[in-house]
């Protein structure tokens, strides 16, 4: 999802909340870290881990809170050539899951503002979201339940990932794989492999 079809970012939540940038910044490198959101896109639940947080921060409870409170206003951009490319698959009858890292935000996801902002996610038949089963790309693990979600072996399915190391798990457990860069080499190596006229 993120990177490859959503400009994931949480400064488009942040902008709104801290009118200094470097205060935002400050705020996002030492408070709500890259370190600590991962352990939520492994399994850590979102409530407990914000708790734990904000009492590690007084004075911060609110901009804390907002980091899974307003999540869907991290992904407030999508990717035009991309979603283009997801509505072509699934007009050909393509079956589309979304595999990604991120964490248990059901409501986000599934029924929430994301969908609502996003309607290109209901093209998709199934989502497997790291923070849910609890394992990460590029574990085999994840990639395993991907292919169990859809009923297909690993060499049916092609991933799409603009990270390497996925992409190379995804490729060591069987998968074809894409490494996104741009649009317009993701639909090429589609085509190469066949599942774009």
């Amino acid at each position: 999802m993120g990177g490859v079809l959503i400009d994931w970012n949480p400064r488009y939540l942040y902008r709104k909340l801290i009118a200094d940038p470097e205060e935002m910044e400050r705020f996002l490198t030492t408070v709500t870290t890259t370190p600590w959101h991962n352990l939520q896109d492994a399994g850590a639940d979102p409530a407990e881990a914000t708790r734990l947080l904000k009492a590690k921060h007084p004075g911060r409870e609110a901009l804390i809170e907002a980091f899974y409170g307003r999540f869907d206003e991290m992904m407030e951009q999508s990717f035009p050539e991309m979603v283009a490319l997801v509505e072509r698959l699934h007009g050909a009858r393509t079956p589309l899951y979304l595999l990604s890292n991120a964490p248990d935000l059901v409501d986000v996801w599934v029924r929430g503002p994301a969908h609502v902002r996003h309607p290109f996610f209901g093209h998709f038949r199934d989502y497997v979201v790291s923070g849910v089963v609890k394992c990460l790309k590029p574990d085999a693990a994840i990639y395993d339940i991907v292919c169990r979600t859809g009923g297909f072996q690993p060499g049916e399915a092609v991933l799409i990932d603009d990270n390497l190391p996925n992409v190379e798990g995804a490729r060591a457990f069987g998968m074809h794989a894409v490494h996104h860069r741009s649009a317009t080499e993701t639909v090429e190596a589609l085509r190469k492999l066949g599942l774009l006229a």
